[in-house]
C-alpha cells in the first residue's frame, strides 16, 4: 500500500515510537539521561513536517529500564520535556508522550503490542479516530500496537529484526513525511 492512500490531513494523528525513530536506539542498553538521546538524523525537520499535516503528534514508548532501576520516573520525564523542548525549537511539536515503565514480564502490562497508551491518549484527545491514525516504528510490537487498534502501519528499518508485515517500510521518519508530503 502506497503512502498515498493513506491520505492524511489535519483530522489524522500520527503515533510515534522512540527509540530508533525519533532518537537513535542503543542496542542493548537504554537512554538513561539527555546526553546519551541523539536525534535520528532528519528527524527534527521531519516532525515540523508532520505537525503541519498532521492534528496530533504522539509519542508512544516502552521504558521498561524505570522498573529495572536503571533510571527515575523524573529523570524520564525529563529526557522527554528535553525531547519536546528542542522539536519545538525546530518548528515542530508533540502533543503528548506516554511511557510504559512495565518490566516485559509484568501482569497486566501498558508495554506496546498492548492499546493502553493509545486509549490513554484517546482519552485525553477524544478526536483521535484510529482509523485515521499512523504508527510509525521499529520493532515488531510497534507494527501490532497499529495494526490491532486499526491504524496504518510504517516500519523504520533497522537492525532490529522483524516478522510483522507493515503497510509501508521506509528507513527513516524523514523519509515517510517526504513520501507522504509529496
Amino acid at each position: 500500500m502506497g503512502i498515498n492512500l493513506f491520505n492524511v490531513d489535519h483530522t489524522w494523528t500520527l503515533f510515534l515510537d522512540r527509540d530508533g525513530v525519533i532518537n537513535q536506539r542503543i542496542f542493548g542498553g537504554y537512554v538513561l539521561c539527555t546526553e546519551s538521546f541523539v536525534f535520528e538524523q532528519g528527524v527534527l525537520p521531519a516532525i515540523k513536517m508532520a505537525s503541519q499535516r498532521f492534528g496530533r503528534i504522539i509519542v508512544v514508548t516502552n521504558q521498561q529500564c524505570v522498573a529495572l532501576g536503571l533510571l527515575s520516573e523524573p529523570a524520564l520525564a525529563q529526557i522527554h520535556q528535553d525531547m519536546i523542548t528542542e522539536v519545538s525549537r525546530c518548528g515542530g511539536r508533540i502533543d503528548a508522550v506516554y511511557s510504559a515503565i512495565d518490566l516485559k514480564t509484568a501482569s497486566p502490562n501498558r508495554r506496546k503490542p498492548n492499546s493502553a497508551m493509545a486509549l490513554e491518549a484517546k482519552l485525553k484527545f477524544p478526536e483521535i479516530d484510529f482509523s485515521k491514525a499512523v504508527m510509525v516504528g521499529d520493532t515488531d510490537s510497534d507494527i501490532r500496537f497499529g495494526r490491532e487498534l486499526g491504524m496504518k502501519t510504517v516500519l523504520v528499518e533497522s537492525k532490529e529484526e522483524t516478522q510483522e508485515t507493515p503497510d509501508l517500510s521506509v528507513n527513516s521518519l524523514l523519509e515517510l513525511m517526504n513520501k507522504l508530503c509529496a
